[in-house]
């Protein structure tokens, strides 16, 4: 599935399905007790993909309730859907209904869907330390995806710690071509660390324009006020 970057846009204020003969749950209908039945190798059916796509689409558009409604439409039983539901319950507010999801997801499968899942909602609770053990976990098993290196990346700014910071949103912008919200989160750790050579090859090689910086520099003033001690 293709998911948002929870990144500096989540910290600067980032699937339910069980039996086929269950209700789907619905927005305040005791969805705080529903226990989710995870099948780790179960894939979503033709069909099924059909109806997570539309998810994606209102995903991207960020209309995340609407989307969290798609999904409690019909209750699926595969993993892809479990991964969409944690993430729109956390963007939508839910922290301890999304928490046990990834939680559950983690139990059964060991996944680092499941690890990135759970960092990100620990990061947006103010859990730095918790964030951090469970973002690394996810790098470990999905050390090619670019969200999970950029939104690692993200946690280990804030912990002032901007020589990591800068090798995991570098290796996002690279498996990302130099696109996305990482070109902002990397100009970021160059800024805080002072490496202006790191802020003129992304201004060379992946045509970082002043607009960016200085948006960058905004950003940059943001995270060194983010107090997380």
């Amino acid at each position: 599935m293709k998911w948002t970057q929870w990144g500096l846009a989540f910290g600067l204020m980032v699937a339910l399905g069980g039996c086929a003969h269950r209700q789907p749950a619905t927005l305040g209908d005791g969805i705080g007790n529903f226990e989710p039945e995870i099948k780790c190798a179960s894939q979503a059916a033709p069909e099924q993909k059909v109806e997570l796509e539309m998810v994606d689409t209102l995903m991207a558009r960020d209309r995340n309730y609407a989307a969290l409604a798609q999904l409690q439409k019909a209750v699926q039983n595969n993993v892809e859907y479990w991964q969409r539901y944690g993430q729109l319950l956390a963007l939508t507010g839910d922290l301890s209904t999304s928490k046990r999801v990834f939680n559950i997801m983690r139990e059964e499968c060991d996944s680092g869907e499941s690890y990135h899942g759970l960092g990100m909602v620990a990061l947006k609770q103010g859990n730095l330390d918790e964030s951090l053990a469970n973002l690394e976990k996810a790098v470990r098993k999905l050390p090619a995806s670019a969200a999970v290196r950029n939104d690692y990346g993200y946690a280990l700014l804030l912990a002032r710690d901007y020589t990591a910071a800068q090798r995991q949103l570098r290796t996002s912008l690279e498996l990302q071509n130099g696109t996305g919200k990482v070109r902002q989160n990397l100009a970021v750790a160059y800024l805080l660390d002072g490496n202006e050579q790191g802020i003129k090859d992304l201004q060379e090689q992946y045509h970082f324009t002043d607009d960016e910086l200085n948006h960058a520099r905004g950003l940059a003033f943001q995270i060194a006020e983010i107090d997380y001690e």
